[in-house]
């Protein structure tokens, strides 16, 4: 009669690792076997065969609290929880399904973020001397705008789209990127907000609006979170604003 095999042999002939059986027998999934006089386990076919069951089960997805009441059942219980398990692994199944395309969609960068005239209208960006932060700053004010005001967003994005056909308005548009790294107290700052002021005195049509937003309770809020993002991190933003507000607000234009 045979003597039995070792847990590594047992763990080569089941695909298993030996550190695997020792957590089946942790769970109570496969009895210790009996120990030879050396004091070694010794796995017999009945040992193994349970070895693979559980092996099987687990590679399936059955959680391991689960696999012990499942081989011990009746065929009809046996069927009826493998159906279960059939049904749960589906759920997780759409579930990764699920996720892999949203990981698709953020491979693709914005799109997830925003809808696609919103896309189409960043992408202009580089060809017109835009820079990689100056796209991602106006991605994550239309993200915001999205977020805050999603009425507005397509006469928003109209808006900007109508400005860019401007190149004056455009080189302004970049000025004021580029005045965000100015001190707040650079004389410049003062130079460039008067400029972009008078250019929207000149045509107001080219003023973006955030019109919708005032039938909201909390309108205001939310426009006031808007009209000053990122003007923590870049303090001569802040000052610009508010000069080009105060200018166009003399000029006779309605500034919310």
């Amino acid at each position: 009669m045979t003597q039995g095999i070792t847990i590594g042999q047992a763990a080569a002939f089941a695909g298993v690792t030996a550190k695997t059986i020792r957590h089946y027998h942790l769970h109570g999934l496969i009895e210790e076997p009996r120990r030879d006089s050396s004091g070694y386990r010794r796995y017999g076919s009945a040992d193994l065969l349970r070895l693979v069951q559980v092996r099987t089960l687990a590679g399936a997805g059955i959680p391991l609290a689960e696999i012990r009441t499942i081989l011990d059942a009746d065929p009809d219980r046996f069927a009826a929880a493998l159906v279960d398990v059939e049904r749960r692994l589906t759920e997780r199944i759409d579930d990764l399904v699920a996720r892999r395309e949203l990981l698709h969609q953020l491979a693709d960068g914005d799109r997830v973020l925003l809808p696609e005239h919103a896309c189409a209208l960043l992408e202009k960006l580089p060809a017109l001397g835009f820079t990689t932060e100056d796209v991602t700053t106006a991605r994550d004010a239309l993200v915001l705008v999205r977020a805050l005001a999603p009425e507005t967003l397509d006469g928003y994005v109209a808006q900007i789209e109508h400005g860019l056909e401007d190149p004056h308005y455009v080189s302004l548009m970049k000025l004021n990127m580029r005045a965000g790294d100015l001190d707040p107290d650079d004389p410049r700052v003062e130079e460039i907000a008067a400029a972009i002021a008078d250019h929207f005195i000149a045509d107001p049509s080219l003023l973006p609006s955030l019109s919708g937003l005032q039938a909201r309770e909390d309108g205001a809020l939310r426009r006031e979170l808007l009209s000053h993002h990122a003007e923590d991190q870049k303090p001569a933003w802040a000052r610009m604003t508010a000069l080009i507000e105060a200018k166009l607000r003399a000029a006779g234009i309605d500034v919310p």
